[in-house]
């Protein structure tokens, strides 16, 4: 499954942040790039905070939607895995592409109403797009769990009435994911104080990935 697409109905649900730090884990072990396909460019930006990772390129998305499937279709020729960031909305054009030649669609949903609300858009694109795209795999995948709290805990069940399957790997609300974007790294970079998290990325790529 080399092209791997980031997708989800609003912003903040965490598309940036699981792009970034999945292509990261991916990195240690096979070749990984990583398109921006969201036109705020927030993978491009953390790229340029950072400087050029060899090991884990990020490149901008092609403007026009025909010009970006053969942009991935290229990309993952080079590369073992391609892992698309796409934008805020199921209704955006790039959104739309990817899905209609991507293999897997990871959507991370935090545990909020609103988001809850988002996704039931999301699996409505994922099945249109399936039309097309018969081998297209999708999954939600929890974020920002706070394992204490009524919403946390109903959030899985919450999310077995949308017909698309929940990863059995979330991803809990953890400070360092923000503090990596701020010093303009990933997890695995951040030593001991990453260990957790880094960890949950690992899990999640050998449930859903596995490699």
């Amino acid at each position: 499954m080399p092209v791997i697409a980031l997708v989800g109905n609003k912003g903040g649900a965490g598309k940036t942040t699981l792009s970034i730090n999945l292509a990261a884990g991916l990195a240690k072990q096979t070749s990984v790039v990583v398109v921006d396909a969201d036109p705020q460019g927030s993978a491009i930006q953390w790229n340029v905070f950072t400087g050029t990772n060899m090991s884990m390129p990020v490149l901008k998305a092609s403007d026009e939607s025909g010009e970006l499937g053969n942009q991935l279709a290229k990309l993952s020729q080079e590369y073992d895995y391609v892992v698309v960031d796409c934008p805020p909305s199921v209704h955006a054009s790039q959104t739309t592409r990817v899905l209609e030649i991507c293999d897997l669609a990871l959507i991370p949903v935090q545990p909020s109403p609103v988001d809850l609300w988002a996704t039931v858009h999301t699996e409505k694109a994922v099945q249109h797009a399936r039309q097309s795209n018969e081998g297209l795999r999708a999954l939600l995948v929890i974020n920002q769990l706070e394992p204490r709290t009524t919403l946390s805990r109903l959030v899985r069940d919450a999310l077995s009435e949308i017909g698309l399957p929940v990863a059995n790997t979330a991803l809990r609300r953890r400070a360092i994911f923000r503090n990596s974007a701020l010093e303009g790294k990933n997890v695995f970079e951040m030593g001991r104080r990453g260990l957790q998290a880094a960890g949950e990325i690992d899990e999640l790529i050998h449930e859903v990935i596995k490699i």
